[in-house]
């Protein structure tokens, strides 16, 4: 408690001084670098030193969990002739026992090791309670090289499971408060209404919750307001090198009114297991910093006419980070905002100028672009200047500069005088490094002072968080000899579950959903004649529900957004016409038939969805009230190749495949859900009702 007493005694009565409160949020998030200089980082419950007898064993022992030991600075010369890491529930280390796999989960004779640290898991969910002592030993000459004995009663580490959280505002309530190891909190059966107005997942130190607390990001990442909650059971990740051990509380707080709508007491001397998530620190030379999310932060520095920013985030391979102004001075609006794309393409970094005029890729609209496009695309140029790009261990980081006022009509003004309204966002790069619909986004306002007159670094180290890949929804495959008719319409992609994780190919923000199934792979058989019912928007004043539909030869669409020269390499088998100057015209584009979510609902809840079913369960069919479907009729010839794909004409990563084939027989769907017979026609009855009463 002595960091803790200390701390409470720095900030005194001063707590409504904005300095003073980013200063507590810089030394609460360094708890564990300050603790350093005095103790060790938890590595778990401390077993001992090993006893060493020969061949130089020596080594530190934890105990992390209920199953797993902690190795510290391991050495072994390796000379044993049969040696392993044995166990066993005899007095002491002799020829009865098990062995325990190495760190790489396997058995074989140890080799030498100098100063390792690992971890070794007891096999067959064996647990330490279960055994006397840790041993390395030979088996065959039956001799102990060095080991340690594990006392009777030791209590290994394990999570804790606490009360529930108090109940005092805004239906804030859980079953029950879990102390998983030292970074994670779970929340069991978690209740919020989302009704308070500047509300976070909040902790601190001190008898009870206050405003000396300091923001923790939610389940996702985010930074933003709490969201409401309905029985939903909660991961919670401190931040930083913060543990358990550096806080006495954690609530749901208030922040504007400093109210505590529910919250636990944290006991001391928690006998939970270490964090395995690895820390990352980053320190920029910058000197301001926030973070926009857990795995997002942003640095700069204003010198004379321009901005120097630095982003860095943990983001995959093949993704982009968007940066910049947005549309509106009060709340994160996509339209008029004027970003930087930022990305690395292996050692090549780039912050490349875009402006954004609507939500969708940049598209061709009565011959001037709209959508997110470069500047250079709107007429404009690039005014952003690449400085420095790194990729390490998975951080991303970009460094470019900007001038304040820039010279570019579509470019903003960086406001110094007052805080700046900011967007910000991450998703997959395309092949064409164009920038697909993004998974992270800024949801609510980014208000930032660039201008201020006191430097403040209040960004702290990176998670090294390894979240389970989305399960995708189970893919569908229409297999219906006799049907002829297929209607095509639009709708949400659903996420990472959704398009992209069917397809595996980046998403854009609708998907075609074919007789109410979304980017499901069409059967059809070759010399019968299909009628293809398109209704995905006729309106070519709409850069983001116009969606003529086109069959071609490659998986990406957006045909219209390809250049001369690479549509020298497509061939168009279907839905469109050629002028006589060579130049394409779209000729199935019908009414729009949009399915959309009954509710105002979060879109980056959708990787919370189990099923494809559930998902659209929550979607209501809205048609336009005038026009109509227009109708493509194809008739699949030996010319066809055997795969071909169904596109939007103007946007990628829309459609999927069609299988063309010479007969229905003996075709299987291992991995994907088979509709035909009854089941299609369940699905087409679905589609007439909501269609009817749109």
């Amino acid at each position: 408690m002595a960091v803790r007493t200390t701390f409470a005694s720095l900030v005194g009565r001063r707590m409504c001084d904005p300095f003073v409160m980013a200063l507590i949020y810089v030394i609460c998030l360094s708890f564990s670098v300050i603790n350093a200089q005095d103790k060790e980082i938890y590595q778990g419950k401390f077993l001992g030193k090993m006893n060493s007898y020969h061949h130089q064993v020596a080594g530190e022992v934890y105990a992390v969990d209920e199953h797993t030991f902690l190795i510290k600075n391991f050495i072994y010369d390796g000379n044993g002739p049969d040696t392993f890491f044995w166990v066993g529930s005899s007095t002491r280390p002799g020829p009865q026992g098990f062995i325990i796999p190495n760190e790489k989960g396997r058995t074989n004779v140890l080799l030498p090791y100098l100063n390792k640290d690992f971890t070794l898991k007891l096999p067959d969910g064996k647990k330490i309670t279960d055994i006397k002592w840790l041993s390395i030993y030979d088996l065959t000459i039956q001799e102990n090289f060095g080991d340690i004995s594990i006392e009777e009663g030791f209590e290994p580490p394990s999570s804790q499971t606490l009360t529930e959280l108090s109940r005092r505002a805004h239906r804030v309530s859980s079953l029950s408060v879990v102390i998983v190891d030292s970074k994670t909190i779970s929340l069991l059966e978690f209740n919020y209404d989302g009704l308070g107005s500047d509300t976070y997942f909040w902790v601190g130190v001190g008898p009870q919750p206050s405003a000396k607390g300091f923001k923790v990001p939610d389940e996702k990442g985010y930074l933003s307001p709490l969201r409401s909650y309905r029985d939903e059971n909660v991961i919670i990740r401190l931040p930083g090198e913060l543990t358990v051990f550096d806080i006495d509380w954690f609530s749901v707080f208030n922040v504007e009114t400093g109210e505590n709508f529910g919250s636990i007491i944290i006991p001391d001397n928690l006998n939970v297991p270490p964090s395995l998530i690895k820390v990352m620190p980053h320190t920029s030379t910058l000197p301001n910093c926030e973070p926009l999310h857990r795995d997002v932060q942003v640095s700069w520095e204003i010198f004379g006419p321009a901005i120097t920013i630095e982003i860095a985030g943990r983001v995959a391979d093949d993704e982009y980070i968007a940066f910049g102004l947005s549309g509106s001075g009060t709340e994160a609006r996509m339209e008029g905002a004027d970003v930087a794309i930022l990305y690395m393409d292996t050692y090549q970094g780039y912050a490349t100028d875009y402006n954004i005029t609507a939500k969708s890729s940049c598209v061709s609209v009565l011959g001037a672009n709209r959508g997110v496009c470069r500047d250079d695309q709107l007429g404009g140029t690039d005014n952003h200047q690449f400085y420095l790009g790194s990729r390490v261990d998975g951080l991303t980081v970009i460094t470019y500069r900007r001038s304040l006022i820039p010279s570019d009509a579509e470019d903003q003004v960086v406001p110094t005088d007052r805080p700046a309204s900011l967007i910000w966002a991450v998703g997959r790069l395309d092949k064409f490094k164009r920038p697909t619909f993004h998974r992270l986004w800024a949801r609510h306002p980014v208000l930032l002072d660039l201008g201020r007159a006191t430097a403040q670094k209040n960004c702290v180290s990176f998670l090294d968080v390894k979240e389970p890949k989305p399960v995708p929804w189970e893919p569908v495959k229409i297999l219906e000899p006799s049907l002829r008719l297929i209607r095509f319409m639009v709708g949400p992609s659903g996420g990472q579950k959704g398009y992209e994780g069917i397809t595996g190919q980046p998403a854009s923000d609708l998907a075609w959903y074919v007789n109410g199934f979304i980017a499901p792979e069409l059967f059809l058989r070759r010399e019968l004649v299909y009628n293809f019912q398109v209704e995905g928007g006729n309106d070519p004043h709409s850069p983001t529900h116009y969606h003529p539909l086109i069959i071609t030869d490659e998986p990406i669409g957006g045909y219209e957004q390809f250049n001369e020269e690479q549509r020298k390499g497509i061939r168009v088998l279907a839905g469109v016409e050629f002028t006589r100057r060579g130049q394409p015209r779209p000729i199935a584009a019908g009414r729009l038939c949009l399915w959309r979510q009954t509710i105002q609902r979060d879109r980056r809840l959708d990787n919370d969805v189990t099923s494809f079913q559930k998902f659209r369960n929550n979607l209501q069919l809205l048609c336009e009230e005038k026009g109509q479907a227009a109708n493509m009729e194809i008739r699949p010839d030996n010319s066809w190749p055997d795969v071909v794909y169904y596109h939007s004409y103007t946007h990628s990563g829309m459609g999927w495949k069609i299988n063309i084939v010479d007969r229905f027989g003996g075709l299987t769907g291992a991995g994907h859900t088979i509709v035909s017979g009854y089941g299609l026609q369940i699905a087409v009855l679905l589609i007439s009702v909501r269609y009817w009463f749109s």
